[in-house]
């Protein structure tokens, strides 16, 4: 029996419908269910075939326990070894590497020392800090947020020096990052899961949190914008290796720019994103969850560092197995011999 759980927090309406829905469909040898777990040994035998994770971000024990889960032959959802690594400043370079459309960007230090650190440990940090410099590249309007996080925490709107440095001020020991702020004219946040599927919705993060989500889901205002939208999320996905995410874009002269592209967690609960974008996810996610423990396919498997510091687009695509060409290939040779 393939056994599929589901890692959750608050959350209410989200990992029950997706329990309902890979247990409705009723493949033959595949079951899911909320994920039970107490202290784990570290030679923890395999009780799950596939996880989906949605809460180890805020707990460090269920980051342990999905790591060792991997370990010893559970594929997650997402991959805990790289989403432990990742920071929104690192993909912000990446992206742009890649040539997405990226606001200008930097990451600036601590406002504050870190706890347990001194001056003394900063002697490697230029001071003080050429801040026109910095503010010439970036431009105002800009956003100041930390370089890691989400939820929209600690997330500040300056139009000025003055008003950049009353909430860096603000920010303590975090790590922050100065972004342009786009004038967007379109905002878009898309669901993508499995590396392959793109759901597109329309956004005003201007809006309180529940309205968001803009009711009827116009479309973009073009199909060029569509497709690059489409093609840009599904790169910026394949790259980092996130089978389940969402991609924020906001669109000023009829360029998509990705701002937000770090939540392997995202939101998806029905009050929030409301009916028809939460049928998509639940459908989409159970259906990715299937596949993945019936195929026994994990992508992390062809993870590499050295590929994924190259910042080069993903691999074409196989339409047979939904792999890298360059794998299928691999696996005809070593057929042949």
């Amino acid at each position: 029996m393939k056994k599929i759980g589901i890692l959750f927090g608050m959350e209410n309406t989200f990992p029950l419908a997706v329990v309902e829905k890979i247990n409705a469909m009723k493949v033959d040898g595949v079951t899911a269910e909320f994920v039970q777990v107490g202290g784990v040994r570290m030679d923890e035998p395999k009780k799950y075939d596939v996880i989906i994770d949605r809460i180890s971000q805020d707990i460090p024990f269920y980051r342990a326990y999905l790591k060792n889960a991997a370990l010893h032959g559970t594929i997650v959802v997402n991959n805990p070894f790289w989403w432990t690594a990742d920071d929104k400043f690192f993909n912000y370079a990446l992206a742009h590497k890649l040539g997405v459309a990226i606001p200008p960007t930097v990451i600036l230090p601590h406002n504050k020392h870190p706890e347990g650190t001194t001056d003394r440990s900063m002697r490697n940090l230029i001071y003080p800090l050429n801040w026109q410099e910095l503010f010439d590249y970036v431009g105002f309007p800009a956003f100041l947020k930390p370089y890691s996080g989400g939820g929209w925490k600690h997330v500040y709107h300056v139009h000025s020096p003055e008003e950049f440095f009353e909430h860096y001020n603000q920010t303590g020991d975090l790590c922050m990052t100065l972004q342009h702020g786009v004038v967007f004219e379109e905002y878009y946040r898309c669901y993508v899961v499995g590396q392959e599927k793109v759901h597109i919705m329309k956004y005003d993060p201007r809006l309180p949190h529940h309205e968001r989500y803009v009711k009827g889901n116009p479309p973009p205002s073009s199909a060029a914008l569509k497709e690059r939208i489409e093609r840009d999320a599904l790169t910026l996905c394949q790259v980092l290796g996130y089978d389940l995410n969402t991609v924020e874009f906001a669109v000023e002269g009829g360029v998509p720019y990705a701002i937000d592209f770090l939540n392997p967690a995202p939101d998806a609960e029905i009050t929030s994103v409301g009916q028809e974008n939460f049928d998509w996810i639940v459908n989409a996610v159970a259906e990715m969850a299937v596949k993945m423990a019936m195929t026994g396919e994990d992508p992390a498997k062809e993870l590499r560092w050295a590929t994924f510091l190259a910042g080069k687009p993903p691999a074409e695509k196989s339409a047979r197995k939904g792999e890298p060409k360059w794998v299928a290939e691999r696996k005809r040779g070593k057929a042949r011999k």
